[in-house]
Formats: C-alpha cells, sequence, structure tokens
C-alpha cells in the first residue's frame, strides 16, 4: 500500500508498515479501521469505573492506552517507537523525557500549578513533542488530554470543533500552528485551540 502523508503527520518506516495487522487497500481504509478502534478505546477509557482506576500520568496507563486505540490495527501500538522521526525527540531519550513529563504533571496537579483544562492541553504538547510512538501520537496525546479533563472534571476540550484533525484543512493547520508555538513556549493558542 501507498501512503500520502499530509502536513504534520509522521511517515512511517517500512518495517513498520509491515507490522499492518489487517489486510488494508488504502489509506482511507486504514483511517476508517483506526477511527473504529480509537472509538473503542474511547468507550473504554471513559467508563468512569475505567478512569477511577487509572493513573493517567504513568507510564503503564498512556502505554496501555495506545495499545488500545491501535492495538488491532499495528502490532507495534503501545511500543515506544525504535527510529527517529521527522519530530520528537531522539528515539532512545523518549522514555526518559517521558519520566520527566510525568514528573512534571504531577507536580502541577498537586500544586495546581494550572487549572486541570490547562494542564491536560500542556501535558498533550508535550507528548506529541516528545512522539512516544511511530505513529497516533496526536490522536493518543487528545485523548489522555481528554481524559485528564473527565477525570479531574474540567470542562471538555471541543479541539478547534470537533473538526477531523486527521484531515487536510484550515483547522488543522491551526492545530499544527498552536502546537509550535507552544513547543516556542507560547501555550496560550494552543489552549485557545483546544478550548474552541
Amino acid at each position: 500500500m501507498e501512503y500520502d502523508y499530509i502536513d504534520g503527520q509522521t511517515p512511517l518506516d517500512e518495517d513498520e508498515i509491515q507490522d499492518l495487522i489487517p489486510t488494508i487497500l488504502t489509506r482511507a481504509n486504514l483511517d476508517r479501521f483506526e477511527q473504529e478502534n480509537i472509538i473503542e478505546a474511547r468507550r473504554w477509557v471513559m467508563q468512569k469505573s475505567v478512569m477511577a482506576r487509572q493513573d493517567v500520568f504513568s507510564e503503564k496507563f498512556l502505554l496501555n492506552l495506545h495499545r488500545r486505540m491501535f492495538g488491532q490495527v499495528w502490532t507495534w501500538a503501545g511500543t515506544y517507537r525504535k527510529t527517529n522521526k521527522n519530530i520528537g525527540v531522539d528515539y532512545y531519550l523518549v522514555r526518559t523525557e517521558l519520566q520527566k513529563l510525568l514528573g512534571d504533571s504531577r507536580y502541577w496537579f498537586e500544586s495546581q500549578t494550572y487549572d486541570i483544562g490547562d494542564l491536560a492541553i500542556i501535558f498533550h504538547c508535550r507528548l506529541v513533542k516528545i512522539h512516544l510512538f511511530p505513529n497516533g501520537n496526536g490522536r493518543h496525546a487528545r485523548l489522555c488530554a481528554d481524559v485528564i479533563c473527565a477525570k479531574y472534571g474540567a470542562r471538555e476540550l471541543t479541539w478547534g470543533g470537533r473538526v477531523n484533525l486527521g484531515e487536510e484543512n484550515q483547522t488543522r493547520k491551526a492545530y499544527i500552528d498552536a502546537l509550535i508555538k507552544a513547543d516556542q513556549g507560547d501555550y496560550k493558542p494552543l489552549i485557545a485551540f483546544a478550548k474552541s
């Protein structure tokens, strides 16, 4: 299958493409199959009984959530990437940078450095910047932010009006632009976007 990437998407290596579980012949079918898997994972994680048991600021939770989101599609779901990408820290620093983020996030939460919605959005941004996985990082990070908001009673995030951020459109461009500014230390545009 030939993969065409839109602006901001992380290209997969040939070895990663070989780890596709179902037989899929088109990118549209892959997108649909991934989306079905993500919807199932979202239903699971948003159950009050499931959410109450989760430590959202833990490595175990983050890996398990990615596995649930993409495990019916990719054999590498829920495992750290083993190659460098067009975005993210060097692959051998992924786990170290994640531990820093988890420590920072626990501190922000316990000391109430940010309101929960802002904390969730900043957490999302830092996850995307680290880029834990070969693919699905943005979708995973947005769901993590949604879980943080739901678990701790913050207003639901809309991510630019619930437009499909996997498609090339003006909303995706605004999201990518806001992420770039956040990577430079200005979180205000991303916070505004996620809450709009």
